[in-house]
Order: structure tokens, then C-alpha cells, then sequence
């Protein structure tokens, strides 16, 4: 509670612009006049000095340098109001060699229609279709992506960390700050269409058809004037059935706190950052079946800012049992210096879950942006875990200081 108290007094100070960022607006096409290619990279290192402790034994827990991540960047003006995005994980705590994120068409305009009554209805509709990050709440808009960091002022995501990408189609309309958005996907992270039971010598097959999931986005996001912007966001993410539903579990690239609350199991995994890349997050991971909202609150008048999330997760795990997670997150900042180049925050970060087990977070965090492509971040970091009983024993957490660095361009 003292922590909570303490972020709410932080947000009377509160600025940013860069992390106000959300959907891209809309491509006017106006200035095309031929097929543009840009290329740019996200790279990213962090300095981890952090300790554990659990009432059961953990692995002990060295301090230094975590593996650096990088993205690969590639976007292209195809036509008028007509992109195509691309981009290429280099290095992942997941993956460590390249993997591709996802591609797809951002779509603002239809000139091959000739259509003066078509370009008029898409001065308000945005068409997104292909592989890719969804657009299921904002909470996704902030967080850190394997070396693409620049939209998180903090060095950690949520706790329960709601990102994945998948084949899907987007449609939002916007005017005078109201946003619709209506979607379909196809579910899950990694398409599959037949699986193969060692045990058993069974194969079961899949159609995409039938596992179809649905999410949409409304709200309203306005500047007012050019000090002061609102934007007020309800989302929903409904997966009827899924042999494998990834919202929960769809990371690729990891948490930024490594081997975190790892136990000794003399087993070489308790020390494999890949096969441990979610250490520190806590979530219900895959499901066959989802019912998931989320809702979120920013606000900034001139250098203050405020951004706030409620989620909540209701559905079925694989083997059919009942699961439910509620979150709570609230964060703010501070921004000073020419040109804003300098910034310190707030976080704090509640999931709680049926059986009443609580993860709890908060975060300090300050930064320096030396040139625009380069960030510099400085984290404090305490987690505590609450009736982890068979997991932890009764007192279980870990705390400490995170350093990273990174470049974006």
C-alpha cells in the first residue's frame, strides 16, 4: 500500500513523449512518388545486479552482463497510404539465433480502386493483415521488445505480460478520437496442423478454422489542446477453444530478469536462459480457452503523465481446469532537461489468481537519452511472491538494480 501511495504522489510530476506513443497514425500517401525502403535496428544490453531468496533453495545468482538482443527493421512505402513492415529478431534470450518477428501490410489507402467514394470511406479506416503483434489492449505499446526498448521507460514488462504475435486481420476506424477496432486471428503463435503423441503413436489434426480467435479495441484518444491529451481504452481477446492459445504465452524473446527464482532441481535447465526466458513474469501461461479484458488509462498535461491498467483473464487451461488472473498496474514519470532528455518514474505492478497467489512489483526507474537513438536506463527492481507455499515457502522475492543501455534507429 505505502508503494502504491507513493506512485500516485509521483504522477503530480509526470512527462514523457516518447512513451505516448500507441497505434501509427493514419499514411495519407500524398507524398508517394515511388517504392521507399527504410532500414533500421533496435539494439539492446543490460547490467543485472539482483538477489533472490525463497524459504526452498534457488540457484545462486551471479551479477553482470545479460546476453544482447537485436532487432532487424524493415518497412516499405509500396503506394499510396500502402506499407509493408518487417521485422527479424537477431537475437533473442529465446532464440538466440535469427528468428522472424512477423510481417505484414498496413493498408490506409485503396488507390488501385480508383474510387473517389471508397477514398473517402478510408480516410477513416485503417486495414492491417499478415503476421504480427495484435492489437489487444495498450499495456503492449510500452513494454520493451527483445532490442526495441525506446517505448518502455522502465527495464521490465508487466508482470503478466499479454504479447504475442499471430496471423491475424485487423480493421479500426478512427474520427475525432473515437477508435473502433475489430479483428480475427488465428490463435496462437506457432501455426500448427497436425501433432504427433510419442505415447500413444496417435496424430491429431488441427484446422485453423475452428480455433479462430476474436479480439477488438474502443476508446477514445484526444488532444485536447496542445497541452493536454486523454485516451481511455477498453480491449477484449475471446478464444473459444485452442489446442494451444499463446496471448499469455506468445514472448519469444524473454524477460529481462534473468534466472530469477529459478530452484534447485541439479538439472542443467536451472541455468539455461532459454529454456527459463519468462523468469520473473507469472501468468496463465497457454490456454484452450481465453476470455480476457483489459482496460487503460493515459493521461499528460504538458510534462505530466499517467498511465494506468486493469486486466482480467478468465478460461481454461489444456488439461480443462478453471483459471482466473486479475491485474493492477499504475506508472508515471517525470521528464526534465533540454529537450526531455532526462526522465525518472514509477511502477507498480499487482496479478493475483484464483487460488488467491499474489505476485506484487514495484519498480524505480530513471533515464538519460544522451542523442535520440540512445538510451541509457537505471532500475530498481523489488518483486514479492505471496502463497507460493509448494513453489517458495512462505517468503519468496527477489530485488535489485538493472542497467541498460540501448540504440534505436
Amino acid at each position: 500500500m505505502r508503494n502504491l501511495i507513493l506512485l500516485v504522489v509521483s504522477a503530480i510530476c509526470l512527462s514523457t513523449t516518447l512513451f505516448g506513443q500507441f497505434e501509427q497514425p493514419q499514411i495519407t500517401g500524398e507524398d508517394f512518388d515511388k517504392v521507399k525502403v527504410q532500414v533500421g535496428a533496435d539494439f539492446a544490453m543490460q547490467y543485472q545486479v539482483l538477489s533472490h531468496h525463497a524459504d526452498s533453495a534457488l540457484i545462486p545468482l551471479g551479477k553482470g552482463f545479460n546476453l544482447p538482443t537485436a532487432n532487424l527493421n524493415v518497412e516499405a512505402m509500396l503506394a499510396p497510404g500502402i506499407k509493408v513492415n518487417l521485422v527479424t529478431y537477431l537475437s533473442a534470450r529465446h532464440h538466440n539465433e535469427a528468428w522472424v518477428k512477423g510481417g505484414y501490410l498496413v493498408i490506409d489507402k485503396l488507390p488501385f480502386l480508383k474510387s473517389p467514394g471508397i477514398d473517402k470511406i478510408m480516410d477513416y479506416l485503417t486495414l492491417k493483415v499478415g503476421d504480427m503483434e495484435i492489437n489487444y489492449g495498450d499495456a503492449h505499446f510500452r513494454r520493451s521488445d527483445n532490442g526495441n526498448v525506446a517505448h518502455n521507460p522502465f527495464v521490465g514488462n508487466y508482470i503478466m505480460d499479454a504479447f504475442t504475435t499471430e496471423i491475424a486481420l485487423e480493421l479500426m476506424f478512427r474520427s475525432n478520437g473515437w477508435q473502433l477496432m475489430g479483428a480475427v486471428s488465428n490463435g496462437t503463435l506457432k501455426p500448427s496442423l497436425v501433432a504427433y503423441n510419442a505415447a500413444t503413436k496417435t496424430y491429431t489434426p488441427y484446422n485453423t478454422n475452428e480455433e479462430l480467435a476474436f479480439y477488438w479495441k474502443a476508446g477514445y484518444d484526444k488532444q485536447f489542446t496542445d497541452d493536454f491529451r486523454l485516451r481511455l481504452m477498453l480491449s477484449g481477446y475471446h478464444n473459444p477453444d485452442h489446442h494451444s492459445g499463446s496471448l499469455y504465452n506468445g514472448d519469444r524473446t524473454g524477460s529481462r530478469y534473468y534466472l530469477v527464482m529459478n530452484r534447485i532441481t541439479y538439472n542443467a535447465s536451472d541455468v539455461d536462459i532459454t529454456a527459463n526466458h519468462t523468469t520473473g513474469n507469472y501468468g496463465p501461461g497457454t490456454l484452450k480457452k481465453d476470455n480476457s479484458l483489459m482496460v487503460n488509462l493515459f493521461s499528460k498535461y504538458k510534462g505530466l503523465e499517467f498511465f494506468g491498467t486493469y486486466e482480467t483473464v478468465k478460461g481454461n487451461a489444456p488439461s480443462g481446469s478453471s483459471i482466473q488472473f486479475n491485474q493492477y498496474a499504475a506508472e508515471g514519470l517525470c521528464r526534465f532537461g533540454g529537450k526531455d532528455q532526462f526522465y525518472g518514474g514509477l511502477r507498480y505492478n499487482y496479478v493475483k489468481n484464483q487460488a488467491d497467489q499474489s505476485v506484487s512489483r514495484f519498480q524505480i526507474a530513471a533515464g538519460w537519452s544522451l542523442v535520440e537513438p540512445v538510451l541509457l536506463k537505471l532500475e530498481y527492481v523489488n518483486q514479492q511472491y505471496s502463497d507460493f507455499l509448494a513453489q517458495y515457502g512462505a517468503d519468496a522475492g527477489f530485488k535489485g538494480v538493472m542497467f541498460e543501455a540501448a540504440i534505436t534507429f
